[in-house]
Order: C-alpha cells, then sequence, then structure tokens
C-alpha cells in the first residue's frame, strides 16, 4: 500500500467498530479495514450470533457485541455502518447522540426527512457525519476530472449509466423489497452515479428533473446477481422495487444531466458509462463499476476534439482499490472540525434528486391508471399492450 501511513493523524490506528454484518461488511469493510495499518477493527455489532461468530473465526482482539448500546465511546473512534437500508438513518443518529463518529454506506438515508435526522443528530452531538463515496475515489475518475477541467471547456452534458447484464442483488430479500431497501436500481446504483456528479459540476441545484422505472427484471430468477453470496433461503416475496430506473435533470446554470441505473438488462455485459461534453470537447469514460465478475475488461477514456478521437492513458488497478483510496483519506476526514455538516449537504442534494425522478415516475404511472379508470385510453396507448408494474415510488 504505497504511500499509505503507518497511522491515523493522532499517531495511532483509528479504533473502528463494524456495524452490520452483511455482504457489504464482510466482501468490501472487513478486509480493507484489517489490511489498512490507519485502521484496527476493535468491534463488530450484530443482533446475530451466527453472523458474530463467523467474523469471529480465527479473529482476536475483536469485541463482538449485539447492539450498538454496548460500544464504549472512549474506546471507538469510528463506527462503519453497513446494516440494511431501512437502517442506516436510525443507527447513524445513535450513534451520532453517542457522540461517535460515523462513516456510512449508501444509500445514506432514503428520504429528505431521514437527511434532516441525520443533520440534527450530527448538530447535537460531538460526532462528524461521512458517507461512502467510493465511485469519486477511482482512478479513471479521477483522471476524467482531470480531462474535463483541461480540455473541455464549459460544461454542457453529462450523460451517466450503469448497466449490468444479470445483477439483481439478493432477488427476494430486503434488497427488493421497497419497506427495507426503499428503492431499486436507483437508490443503489444511481447513488454512486449521482455521486460523481458534486466533483464534475459542483454543489449544484437541478431546476428539473423528471423520470421513469421499470419492472422487467426484478423478479426473474435468470436475472440474479450470481456472484453475490448471500441470497436468501426458501421462496421469498416478490420484489416491489424497480430494476431499471431513467432520468433527465437541467441544473439552475442550463446543463442538462441523462442518468439510467439499471440492475439487468439485455446486454452481454455489466458497462459504467459517464461521458461529458464540453464548449471545446467531449470525454467518455466507459468502465465497470462494482465488483460484478460479468464486467468489461479494464478502463477507457476518449477524448473527442474538432473530430479528432485521443486516447487517454489510465493507470491500471485493482477490481474495489477506490475503498481502499476512500479509507487512506477518512483519518484526516475525522480530524477536520471544517468536515461537520460538509456529508449531509451533499446527501440532501443527491436524495433530493432521486426523490424527484420517483415522483415524475410515479406521477405517470399514476396519471396513466386514471386514465384506464376513466376510459382515457387513448392518451396512453401503451397501457393497453402491457402488464401493469409492481414498482411503486415514494412520495419523499
Amino acid at each position: 500500500m504505497t504511500g499509505r501511513g503507518p497511522t491515523g493523524p493522532t499517531g495511532a490506528p483509528v479504533r473502528t467498530a463494524v456495524v452490520g454484518l452483511g455482504w457489504a461488511a464482510k466482501s468490501i469493510w472487513l478486509p480493507r479495514l484489517r489490511e489498512h495499518p490507519s485502521f484496527a477493527v476493535t468491534a463488530v455489532v450484530d443482533p446475530s450470533p451466527a453472523a458474530r461468530a463467523e467474523v469471529a473465526h480465527g479473529r482476536t482482539g475483536t469485541r463482538l457485541l449485539a447492539d450498538v448500546a454496548e460500544l464504549d465511546r472512549g474506546a471507538v473512534d469510528l463506527a462503519v455502518v453497513a446494516v440494511p437500508n431501512h437502517l442506516h438513518s436510525a443507527v447513524a443518529c445513535r450513534l451520532l447522540h453517542m457522540g461517535i463518529p460515523v462513516f456510512l454506506e449508501k444509500p445514506v438515508c432514503l428520504n429528505s426527512a431521514e437527511a434532516q435526522q441525520l443533520a440534527a443528530a450530527e448538530a447535537a452531538s460531538g460526532g462528524v457525519l461521512l458517507a461512502g463515496s467510493a465511485a469519486r475515489y477511482r482512478a479513471d475518475i479521477q483522471v476524467l476530472r482531470e480531462v474535463i477541467a483541461k480540455d473541455l471547456g464549459q460544461i454542457r452534458h453529462v450523460e451517466l449509466s450503469w448497466v449490468r447484464a444479470r445483477g439483481v442483488p439478493n432477488a427476494g430479500g430486503w434488497f427488493t423489497q421497497r419497506q427495507f431497501a426503499g428503492g431499486g436500481a436507483l437508490l443503489d446504483l444511481g447513488w454512486h452515479l449521482l455521486d460523481t456528479i458534486g466533483p464534475i459540476l459542483g454543489p449544484v441545484g437541478f431546476d428539473q428533473a423528471v423520470g421513469t422505472v421499470s419492472d422487467d427484471f426484478v423478479n426473474n430468477d435468470s436475472s440474479r446477481a450470481a456472484w453475490r453470496r448471500d441470497q436468501p433461503a426458501g421462496r421469498q416475496e416478490d420484489g416491489d422495487v424497480e430494476d431499471t430506473a431513467r432520468g433527465f435533470l437541467v441544473t439552475e446554470d442550463g446543463v442538462s444531466v441523462a442518468i439510467r441505473a439499471s440492475w439487468a438488462s439485455h446486454e452481454p455485459h455489466d458497462v459504467t458509462l459517464l461521458r461529458v461534453d464540453g464548449s471545446d470537447g467531449t470525454a467518455t469514460l466507459r468502465c465497470t463499476f462494482g465488483f460484478s465478475p460479468n464486467r468489461r475488461h479494464g478502463s477507457t477514456l476518449t477524448r473527442v476534439q474538432d473530430g479528432v478521437t485521443t486516447e487517454v492513458a489510465l493507470p491500471d488497478e485493482e477490481i474495489g482499490a477506490e475503498y481502499l483510496r476512500q479509507l487512506d483519506d477518512l483519518p484526516a476526514l475525522l480530524a477536520d472540525p471544517a468536515g461537520k455538516g460538509r456529508t449531509v449537504e451533499e446527501v440532501r442534494r443527491t436524495i433530493s434528486v432521486i426523490e424527484r425522478i420517483y415522483r415524475s415516475a410515479h406521477k405517470a404511472r399514476a396519471d396513466a391508471r386514471s386514465a384506464i379508470r376513466t376510459g382515457r385510453t387513448d392518451a396512453y396507448p401503451s397501457l393497453l399492450n402491457t402488464g401493469s408494474s409492481h414498482a411503486a415510488e415514494p412520495d419523499g
């Protein structure tokens, strides 16, 4: 881990508790926290004895706890929270009120009300809220930002998409149940995509936001993410979230943003695309976010100016290197007195966009259902030829 300091800014490793022992904790955070010299995993928290026992195997010096109330504020410098989505805000608020700084996995919250609760908890406590923002730490994303700043001039349009071939997570489990997940592909993959916007456009607001959602794959067994080893046993309830969301946004300054997030599709491979059109040129990055093995090989970045296409060199890096790179920054972020409130402001912008896309999709479907009830099917002819969708969008 070249370039990484041996300790946190206080001269000792950051004493870290990992809260929630699902796939994200076991596959992403625990291995990297244990590898990184600036962190020491001193506690794991999960109500499941089986989950705690699995993590404890072969490990010493880590406390195994059933509830965050058992954590000792004097012995914990940071809590990495990776519980199911519907518990993110509640668990983070409890920890913040205990004075424990929190690093919260995405989606940081499910709606604006939860964002407000997090803001209040952080303001009232001695802790700071930080968030999982791994996408912006990718080496190819960082080179893309350099090209944008140097070569593209005034940004006019941004296209963001993350399309999986077959990748519905934990199909039939909590991830596809709206009451627990809060939403589908938009809240999951879309959060990562929107997280890349901040460093490109800055803290912008959006004057316009429209979108649509669909659920053609979410309850199809062949569309499951086979590489995820957290599939539920036995028959599960059908998912009621979207597997695909598309949105179109316009900033206060007139920059347009198109976004697509798909857990499954008819494509052969999982591909993430970021394209930025500017007054002086266009840059296009093709890569694959996440850990799916069904990915395109490597990343490519091209720049087009005056009809000439140039390939921009990108460094090679291992899958998941962005998570270690984010851990590099965490100790300094924890120690930054100006950091309090910064994450919440970004979170508010992100969840507001997601809510507005969901509301737009919800309104379109409500209007279509109203047309059917009132016999105005000529206004929505496609509804006469398709089945109804299960995806119901939150009102936000």
